[in-house]
């Protein structure tokens, strides 16, 4: 492989990696859109992947709050983003300190 090979192939993975990034994005912005002040602050990460709306949020108290709300939040951001979302994941993700 020569260098502009690599460079072309390097560039399809860097614009993929960036769309995907725009999304994971999008997609968190719904999600803290969707919620109560008190909770919007507590999400850190979400995505879609395979139907399934993935959120992190920052700690396990936040987590159980937010499974309450899971049905609806589900609801809520597959009505906004036209997608079918079948069920919802919540994890509690490590956040580094500022």
């Amino acid at each position: 492989m020569n260098i502009n090979e690599l460079l072309e192939s390097s560039s399809g993975r860097l614009k993929s990696l960036q769309a995907r990034r725009r999304e994971r994005f999008e997609v968190l912005s719904h999600v803290r859109a969707a919620l109560p002040p008190e909770l919007k602050g507590t999400v850190v990460t979400a995505g879609i992947e395979e139907g399934r709306l993935i959120v992190g949020v920052s700690g396990g108290v936040w987590a159980t709050r937010l499974r309450y709300r899971a049905k609806a939040l589900r609801e809520r951001v597959a009505g906004i983003l036209g997608q079918e979302i079948h069920s919802v994941r919540i994890k509690v993700v490590r956040t580094p300190p500022p």
